[in-house]
């Protein structure tokens, strides 16, 4: 995902190091019941849609943003279904990231799915039984998407 303007002047100051970072991410679905993926352009990896909201704006709003932005589809935020850390991710550059996912399922409203900016290699509407080969967390917001059980979060430990 090209890093924007503003983690670019934060960057200045703060170098490679650990930033920890608001992210929204988008279990998008059609009238068919088919999923809408896009394959990364940064590692050639098939995800759910994802990006970083800008400051000030709201999980949803960037979410709906991220995915016309990404695939050229219109969507509307039906749910919160995951609030999750990441891992550390280190880019070839050396800058070192953590996000803060909350994680929306939404239905398409229009557009078509297509290669919308430089983020992705292809974008496409997938069955559930026909996925790309993808990792496990994106295994996990599809499942979270799927289910009626409330919003998920790592419960907090005894300790």
């Amino acid at each position: 995902m090209p890093t924007p303007d503003f983690i670019r002047r934060i960057r200045t100051t703060a170098g490679h190091q650990l930033l920890w970072l608001p992210g929204v991410s988008a279990v998008v679905f059609d009238d068919e019941g088919r999923i809408l993926l896009g394959q990364r352009a940064d590692n050639g990896k098939w995800t759910v849609i994802s990006g970083i909201p800008d400051p000030g704006e709201q999980p949803a709003a960037a979410v709906v943003r991220e995915v016309f932005e990404e695939t050229g589809v219109r969507c509307v935020v039906e749910r919160v279904v995951a609030v999750r850390s990441g891992r550390q991710v280190t880019y070839p550059n050396g800058d070192i990231c953590q996000f803060m996912d909350i994680c929306f399922r939404c239905r398409a409203v229009g557009g078509e799915a297509c290669v919308n900016d430089d983020e992705s290699l292809e974008v496409g509407w997938f069955e559930l039984d026909a996925l790309p080969e993808m990792g496990e967390y994106q295994h996990f917001r599809i499942k979270q998407a799927l289910s009626d059980e409330p919003t998920w979060f790592q419960p907090m430990s005894d300790e």
